[in-house]
This record gives C-alpha cells, structure tokens and sequence, in this order.
C-alpha cells in the first residue's frame, strides 16, 4: 500500500490523517485494489451497492443507462477522487448507476460499513474519517445541483454555454480544458451529439468560442 499514499494523502476521504495512521487504516477498513482495462465495467448497474471506490490512477465515469439503451454520463473522476459513496451511504441494496473505467485504472474497494460503523480497535482516526465522508458527500450534493442547473436548460446551446461558464468558473481562467470528448459531452448534457457538434461550430463561428478538442476559450 506505500505506492499509494501519495494519492490518497491528497482524497478528500483522508485529509486531516497523518501517513502513519492512513497505513494502519487501511488495513483496519480491509481496503483491497484492483486493477482494470479501459471501458471495463467495474460497478454495473443492479449490483450491491455497499462498495466505496478510490481511483488510485487513470479515470472512471459513473453513467446510467434508460430502457431505450440512451446513456448518460453523470459524472467522471480521476486521481484520488472517491465514487460510489452517496449509495453505499445509503444503505440501498442495488446500484441504480454503472461505474466504467473511460481508461485504464487502478481502484481502491473500502467496504462502507467499515468506515461507518467503528472497529473493535476503537481507533482514534475514525471520527475525522466519518467527518471526512459527511463532508465529501455534501460537495457531491453541490456538485449535483450544478449538473442539473445545466442539464435543465432548453436548448443544446444554452446546456453547453452553461456548461463551459461552470467550467471557466471552477478553472479561473477563460481557457480551460474539460474531461469529456464530444461524444461523452453529449451524453453529460443529454443532448444529441449532432446537435452538440453543430452548435459548437456556430459558437466558434460567431466568435463566442475557440474549441480544440477537450480544450475550450471563452471569448
């Protein structure tokens, strides 16, 4: 587990713990990792939701998939970043989300009861840990209400410019670079993504913005 500290010294799950006491915890939570290929399907939709996952390299996307097969992207993490937390939490016996390695990855599994329900050891990093958590959850809440300020929009022009504005906003600066390609955006906006190609071209055109692939300028 030394490999990892670096990266989870930066989690949100871990901070405020020292690197003495995040080796003795992991052992505690009975943390395991694995390893996955790119596109593989590392929590699929209806499987027990009691799992919380790390991403200790590479970046994983969490998408839902309707009755029609029509996907949506809710949302994608890389590095140090914690997923599947919000379910597990919970306490709801099925995942209504799939979780996919958008490359490959390392993943760290924590058993979620272990985190919140403290250990026969009564070991004292635990309550920073529970808070930790608390915290993470209440960002992802924030983080929610901001997606559906953008997917809630009308039009595939005002979703994607309410998009790249939360963007410029949380970069600060008006040229940033974004986590999807077209076809992932597409899907993170609910739009189709004709339609989103063809909207970006007239935002270029007209001198709103310079679009490079991943990379965006407001103008």
């Amino acid at each position: 587990m030394n490999k990892y500290i670096p990266i989870l010294a930066r989690c949100p799950l871990f901070s405020g713990i020292s690197e003495e006491d995040l080796l003795r915890m992991l052992d505690c939570l009975g943390a395991k990792t694995e390893t996955f290929d790119k596109k593989y399907t590392i929590f699929a939709e209806g499987s027990p939701a009691k799992y919380i996952g790390i991403v200790l390299s590479g970046k994983v996307q969490v998408e839902q998939t309707d009755y029609y097969g029509n996907r949506s992207i809710l949302s994608m993490m890389g590095p140090s970043e914690v997923f599947a937390e919000a379910f597990a939490c919970a306490e709801i016996p099925v995942l209504p989300v799939s979780v996919i390695a958008s490359e490959a990855c390392e993943i760290m599994y924590i058993e979620c009861s272990h985190i919140l329900y403290t250990c026969a050891n009564n070991c004292g990093f635990h309550r920073q840990l529970i808070f930790n958590l608390m915290r993470d959850l209440a960002e992802k809440t924030i983080s929610f209400h901001r997606r559906i300020d953008v997917t809630s929009k009308r039009t595939t022009r005002e979703k994607l410019m309410a998009y790249l504005m939360h963007c410029a906003k949380a970069a600060g600066t008006d040229t940033f670079e974004i986590p999807f390609d077209r076809q992932a955006l597409a899907d993170y906006l609910e739009v189709d993504r004709s339609g989103l190609s063809t909207e970006i071209g007239k935002l270029t055109r007209e001198g709103v913005i310079i679009a490079d692939r991943k990379k965006f300028t407001l103008l």
